[in-house]
C-alpha cells in the first residue's frame, strides 16, 4: 500500500479538487431560481456582488493560507476547508434574503482559499520526480469536471429547489471530510523541515517565509508568466459564451454549453498531454518542464487571435479546443516548476501568493473586457491577451534555468 499511496493520495483530492470548483460554480447556474425567493438578486450588480466578494476574499487570504500550509500538517488544513466550504454550501440552502448570502459567500472564500496551497504542495512532495507533473495534471482534471458538474445546478434546483441542492451538495462534501481525515496522510518529510525537528530555534517571524520567497529573483519571472496567462484564462472562463454568442451569431442558450464543453475536454487533455511530456522531458533535460509549459503557452497565441477574430464553427470551436489543451498543459507544470526554484519548506506560501496574482489578475480582466464587450471590441480585446502572452512566453524560456527538478 505504501508504493502505491502517492496516487492514492491523487485519488483522494481529486474528488476533493471536484467538490472545490462545483460548490463555487453552483451559484452562478442557480441565480434565476433564487430569484423568486431572494427578490433582491433580480438586480445583476447584487449577484456579481456575490461572486466579487468570494473571489477578492479568496485572493486576499491565498497567501496567508499559503505560509500556514508551510508551518502546519497540511492534511488537517485540507480536511477543515472541505469540512468548513461544505458547511457553508449546507447553510445557504436556508439563507433568506441577500445579507445572509453575502457573508456565507465571504466565508467560503476563506475556507476554499486554504485548500488549493495545501494540496498542490502535498502532491507535489508525495510525488518526487518521475511523476509530479503527471499527479498535479490528474489532480487538477478535477476542478474541470467540478466546474462541469456545478453547471447542472440548475438542474437539480429544477427538478428539486435550489434550497435543496445546496444541502445535498454540502452533505456529501461533509461526509467526504471524514472519509479524508480517515485515509489523508501527511508527508513524513513535511514534519522533518520545520525549525523544531531539525533542532534550530523556531523564527518568531511568521512572514519569513515571505522574504525568502520575495528575495528569489526567479520567482519574479514565475509569478509573472502564472498570472499573464491567467488573464486569457478568467476571460475564457468569464466572456467565451458571449464571445461565441457574438462572433457565432448564436442564442446564448446554445453558445453556453458549446463554449463550456470545448474549454473544458481540451483542458482535460491538456493536463494529462503535459503531465506525461513533462515528467519524461526533465528526464532527459532538466528544462523540461519550462519546455512544456512554453508549448502550452504558445497554443494559446494563435487560439486567442482566431478566438478573437473568427467568425465560423469550426474556427472559433477549433480555437477553443486550441486554447484549452495549451492552458491545461500550462496548468499541469506551474507547481512542479516552482518546485525547481522554491524550498519545499516555503511552496505553499510561493503558491499561495501565485494563486492572489492569478485571482486579481482575473478580476481585472473580467472588468476591462465587459467595457470593451459594450464597446462591441470583446474579440479585439481576446486578440490582444494572446500578444501579452508573447511576453511572458519571452521572459519565461530566457530567464528560468533551473539547476534541480527538487530544490530542497
Amino acid at each position: 500500500m505504501k508504493k502505491y499511496y502517492p496516487w492514492v493520495l491523487v485519488a483522494l483530492l481529486w474528488f476533493v479538487a471536484l467538490l472545490n470548483y462545483m460548490d463555487r460554480q453552483m451559484l452562478s447556474t442557480m441565480q434565476e431560481a433564487m430569484k423568486v425567493d431572494i427578490s433582491e438578486l433580480n438586480q445583476a450588480e447584487a449577484f456579481g456582488a456575490l461572486m466579487a466578494v468570494f473571489l477578492w476574499i479568496y485572493g486576499i487570504v491565498s497567501p496567508f493560507a499559503g505560509i500556514i500550509a508551510d508551518k502546519m500538517s497540511r492534511k488537517w488544513l485540507v480536511v477543515g476547508s472541505i469540512f468548513v466550504w461544505s458547511a457553508v454550501t449546507f447553510l445557504m440552502g436556508y439563507a433568506h434574503n441577500f445579507t445572509q448570502l453575502y457573508w456565507l459567500r465571504a466565508f467560503m472564500g476563506i475556507s476554499e482559499a486554504l485548500y488549493i496551497p495545501s494540496a498542490l504542495s502535498l502532491i507535489a512532495d508525495w510525488h518526487e520526480g518521475k511523476s509530479r507533473s503527471l499527479a498535479i495534471g490528474i489532480h487538477m482534471t478535477g476542478l474541470y469536471v467540478g466546474q462541469a458538474i456545478g453547471g447542472f445546478g440548475a438542474t437539480l434546483a429544477a427538478m428539486l429547489s435550489w434550497n435543496a441542492a445546496f444541502h445535498w451538495f454540502g452533505v456529501i462534501g461533509i461526509i467526504y471530510s471524514i472519509v479524508l481525515l480517515l485515509l489523508l496522510k501527511e508527508n513524513p518529510k513535511h514534519a522533518q523541515k520545520t525549525p523544531a525537528a531539525n533542532g534550530e530555534k523556531p523564527s518568531r517571524n511568521p512572514f519569513r517565509g515571505l522574504s525568502v520567497v520575495f528575495s528569489t529573483w526567479a520567482f519574479w519571472i514565475i509569478l509573472f508568466y502564472f498570472a499573464v496567462p491567467s488573464l486569457p484564462g478568467w476571460a475564457t472562463k468569464n466572456w467565451l459564451p458571449t464571445l461565441f454568442a457574438d462572433n457565432l451569431n448564436i442564442p446564448m442558450a446554445s453558445a453556453g454549453p458549446i463554449s463550456t464543453i470545448t474549454i473544458a475536454v481540451s483542458s482535460f487533455i491538456g493536463v494529462i498531454l503535459g503531465g506525461i511530456l513533462s515528467d519524461r522531458w526533465v528526464q532527459r533535460n532538466i528544462r523540461g518542464r519550462v519546455y512544456t509549459s512554453a508549448i502550452g503557452l504558445g497554443l494559446t497565441v494563435p487560439a486567442l487571435i482566431l478566438l478573437g477574430f473568427g467568425h465560423s464553427l469550426i474556427a472559433v470551436v477549433g480555437a477553443g479546443l486550441c486554447f484549452g489543451v495549451g492552458y491545461g498543459i500550462f496548468d499541469a507544470n506551474n507547481m512542479p516548476i516552482l518546485c525547481q526554484f522554491i524550498s519545499s519548506k516555503y511552496r505553499s506560501t510561493a503558491y499561495g501568493i501565485m494563486n492572489m496574482t492569478g485571482v486579481f489578475a482575473g478580476a481585472a480582466v473580467t472588468q476591462v473586457l465587459g467595457k470593451w464587450t459594450d464597446g462591441g471590441n470583446l474579440g479585439l480585446g481576446f486578440a490582444l491577451l494572446g500578444a501579452v502572452v508573447v511576453l511572458a512566453l519571452i521572459l519565461q524560456l530566457s530567464c528560468l534555468r533551473p539547476t534541480t527538478d527538487n530544490m530542497e
